[in-house]
Parts: structure tokens; sequence; C-alpha cells
């Protein structure tokens, strides 16, 4: 265990999609002083996204420079370094600790839509979620190895390791190996009973066992800063630097959702809706990630949360005003849109046997406005979101008690009581929108002996701003209004693929037809 006699600061590192940010922590939880730098993610082609490891230690080393250029005293009060970063991105380095592949694919990264589509088409979901914990998906580390292997064989056979983005900055920062449970559950190689990497995963998808790092706890300590690393930073040669985990579980724990009954809701661009539970849920609609405290997260993704906003405004109002103009004129209508239901899915679904679905205004009639359009599209993100929390619950045999609620879309306060009122459940914001960083600190505020749980850490750390209650007229509305959007998904799905079949179809007399022919008929 690290001593915290002599520290009043912890230091939060988030190695972030599009930056690095450092910062310094105090006893109380509060951020004393946050620095970042910005690195651009690199598109090659349609569909992949890539960056350069050594742009995100650049960001990084960066960062804690400027924050303690502004904070001289800091250097030596510093009392442990716990890290987080961006999931899923796949890090080869050989044995001397060189990097095989100068880029890095992302969380983002959809070339490997064929190994995917390979697996799923030799493999039922019964064989493989007891091994895996998790339906497959492009995003995973276990696809994005097959693909170098198949398509870069010299940097797949060089790779002594792989590694997750935050644990690259924490090689960099110690010399040290390892990752977390947190980071190796979302690989699609972690057996989620053993917390172990499953041999019968890496064999199946004939990966090399011998590239897995250690799995260590995330509030252990990997190592202290070393030399090189000091004169890069700034920092002091030893300072201690935990294992730490992955963003979105160390955001879990800052944001105060860390134990079973509790759920969150991140709205962004997706909006994910993740409940604590003591087991994974073996389910292929639902995903799995180990918590910092030991619990697991089983998550459902809605691909259109915050971006159903961004859709109406372009469409709808033609790009025109800001998302302001569009909360206040849904604040015009009615709860339950007039009889107007949205379905929101825009892109798509991720996972499960509809991936190809479609979003619909459905019940449009001559007596609806702008305003109802505009509130059926908040509307529908809370039901596809309420979907997914009954799902969960009856997968969990447990009631979600409280949500809390995360992203730009905690932000909006009539987006919140709809939420609340959709799924019939409070909902409260973080008073400190920064959670990752808050969890850095709750887990490196245990590792020094300040708390024995990390969950009383984050019980300390994290505040709330208050509680959105479901509105009773609302809630009445909503309950009575999900059935029939529940209903609307279902039965809509056996017209996805004919849709597919028509897009395709015009597609190609369009492209049998002259241009000129075309232009005479106009």
């Amino acid at each position: 265990m690290v001593s915290a006699a002599s520290s009043a600061l912890t230091l939060s590192i988030d190695v972030g999609t599009g930056s690095a940010r450092a910062a310094l922590v105090d006893r109380d939880g509060r951020i004393v002083d946050i620095a970042g730098r910005e690195y651009d993610q690199i598109v090659p082609r349609f569909g992949w996204s890539e960056q350069r490891p050594a742009d995100w230690w650049d960001g990084v080393a960066g960062s804690v420079r400027a924050l303690l250029d502004r904070h001289p005293d800091a250097r030596d009060r510093i009392a442990a370094i716990c890290a987080c970063g961006q999931m899923h991105g796949t890090v080869l380095i050989d044995d001397a600790g060189r990097l095989t592949r100068e880029t890095v694919p992302l969380w983002n990264d959809k070339r490997t839509v064929a190994e995917v589509a390979a697996f799923e088409a030799a493999n039922a979901p019964e064989s493989y979620l007891a091994e895996s914990g998790n339906p497959p998906t492009p995003a995973w580390a276990a696809f994005k190895l097959q693909w170098i292997r198949n398509t870069e064989p010299d940097a797949y056979a060089r790779a002594a390791a792989v590694l997750a983005p935050k644990d690259y900055i924490n090689f960099c920062l110690t010399g040290e190996i390892a990752t977390d449970p947190t980071e190796a559950s979302c690989n699609f190689l972690m057996n989620p009973q053993t917390g172990d990497w499953s041999q019968a995963m890496i064999a199946r998808l004939g990966l090399n066992p011998a590239m897995m790092p250690p799995i260590r706890p995330p509030q252990a300590v990997l190592g202290g800063v070393s030399a090189a690393a000091a004169l890069a930073t700034g920092l002091a040669a030893g300072t201690p630097v935990l294992v730490g985990g992955a963003d979105y579980p160390m955001a879990l724990l800052g944001s105060g959702v860390c134990r079973p009954g509790l759920a969150s809701d991140v709205t962004g661009t997706s909006c994910i809706i993740t409940l604590i539970t003591g087991q994974a849920l073996l389910d292929p609609e639902i995903s799995n990630v180990a918590t910092v405290e030991g619990n697991w997260g089983p998550f459902m993704l809605l691909e259109t949360g915050g971006d159903a906003m961004r859709w109406a405004r372009r469409a709808l109002l033609d790009g025109r005003g800001g998302y302001e103009d569009i909360v206040a004129r849904a604040a015009e209508a009615p709860a339950g849109a007039g009889g107007l239901i949205f379905m929101p899915y825009l892109t798509g679904e991720r996972f499960g046997a509809h991936r190809n679905a479609r979003a619909q205004f459905f019940g449009l009639a001559a007596g609806h406005g702008m305003e109802h359009l505009q509130r059926a599209v908040m509307e529908g993100v809370a039901f596809g979101v309420a979907r997914h929390i009954r799902i969960l619950e009856a997968n969990s045999g447990q009631a979600v008690e409280r949500v809390i609620a995360s992203g730009g879309g905690a932000r909006t306060q009539l987006w919140l009581k709809i939420k609340a009122s959709a799924y019939g459940i409070p909902v409260v914001v973080p008073a400190e929108a920064e959670c990752g960083v808050i969890g850095c600190a709750a887990l490196a505020a245990t590792a020094t002996g300040r708390f024995s749980r990390v969950e009383d850490a984050a019980g300390a750390f994290v505040r709330f701003k208050g509680e959105v209650a479901p509105d009773p007229r609302w809630a009445d509305i909503y309950a009575e209004t999900q059935p029939v959007f529940d209903r609307l998904y279902a039965r809509s799905q056996a017209l996805y693929d004919d849709l597919d079949r028509l897009a395709a179809r015009t597609a190609a007399i369009l492209a049998a037809t002259p241009a000129d022919t075309m232009a005479a008929a106009d």
C-alpha cells in the first residue's frame, strides 16, 4: 500500500480520443487544475480510425509539465498517479518495448467488419458468450488482432504484448506491462467467470496467447515513475503509478455508479445505459464491462442518443437555431407528443439481429406541428433506453433504484424530466462533469490508504446537483405509450431487409439510367 502521510494530491491522467489530459485533485476530491493537449484522428480510408501512441505520450507529458509549471509545489505532493483511457485501441509492442505499428486502430474503427461477420456466421452465441462475456463487434481488440495478423503479419509476428491506450501510457511512465479487468473484459478474450484470459477464445480466434499481458487489479501499484519518464514529465522519479482502468468504467466510479441497483445513463452521440450487477449478463443483446470496484456493468447501447437532436436540428430546422431552440419548441408540446412516436434508430443498432434498423415517425397526423416532432424525438430516445432498462432488469433480476446521468444530454433539464418519467426512476446528475478524473482520484485515494474501499472514496468524492423525479402525469402517459413503442419496434423488424433490398434496387436502376434521360424527364 502506498503511504499518503506527506502528500495531499493525486494526479489523474485521461487518454481520450480528442486529447490527453492531466488533473491535480485534492484530498476532498476537488479538481485543483487540469491541463490538456489535443491530437488528431487519422482516417486512412472510410470507416478506419487510427492514432499514434507517440502522440498520446507527448500529450500526457506535455499536460503534466503544464500542470507542474503552474503548480511548482505539486511535484512532491503527488501521492499516486492513476490513468484511464479510451477503450479498445490495440497497441502492439515488441520485446524491447518498441511499437510494431506506428498507428493504432481505435474503438470507432470499422475495418474488422468482415472478421466479425465471419465469426458470427461460424459461431452461435451460446457457444462463446460464457467465454467472451460479450457479443461480437468491430470495436473489440480481438478482431483488430485478427485483422493485423491477416494483413500485416510482420507487425503481428514481432509483437510481444498487446496493450490498451492507458496501458501504453503506464508503460511509458514505468516500463512495466499490465492491463486490468476493465480493459480485458471488453477485448472479447476474457472469461467473465475466472477474470483471466480465455484460452478457448484465444484459440478459437487463432491468436497468440503469449501476447496477452498480465491482468492486475486497478488499484494495484504497477511501478514507480522511471528516470526517463521523470525527465519527460517533470514528475518525481519513483512516484507510484497505479494499474488504473478504462475511461468508461472509471467514469462510472467517478459518477457514483458503483453498487448494485444503480444505473448510468451517458448520453452523448449515442446513449449507453449501464446497470451495476454482481455478475455478467450473458445475452446476445447485452455487453459486459468489469467495473473498477469489482462488480460488473452490463450495458446496452442506443446508437442514436444526442445524435437524434443533431438530426432534428439539421433535418427539421435546416440547421437554423441552436439546441436550446429545439428544447424550447419541444416544451410547447404535451407529454406524449399528441400520440406521435419517434423510433430513434437513425444509424441502426450495434448489436442483435437487426443492425439495419431504421428510424421513423409513427402516428403523424394533420394536427401535429414542429413542437410535436421535436418532443417526439426526445421522447423516442427515452423510450429506446427505457426498453433497454427493462431488458437489463429482467436479465439481472434486480430493479434500478436510481439513474445517474452524465454526458451532454444531462445538461438538458427537459430531457432529464422526460427520461425520469419514461423510466419511472429518479435521475440525478453529478456536480462535477469530469467523472473519469474523479474516478481516478477515488481509486488513488483508496490505494494510498485513505479509504478501505473504492466505493467509500467515491461516496466521499462524488457530489450531485439534485434529483429529477418522474412527473406523475407524464409517467402515466409514458407507461401507456411504452408498450406501443415496443410493439412497433418488434413489428418493424420484418421490413428492414425489404428496405435494404429496395434501396439496392433503386440504386441499380438509377445507375443504369443515363443522366441525360433523367434530366429530360425532370
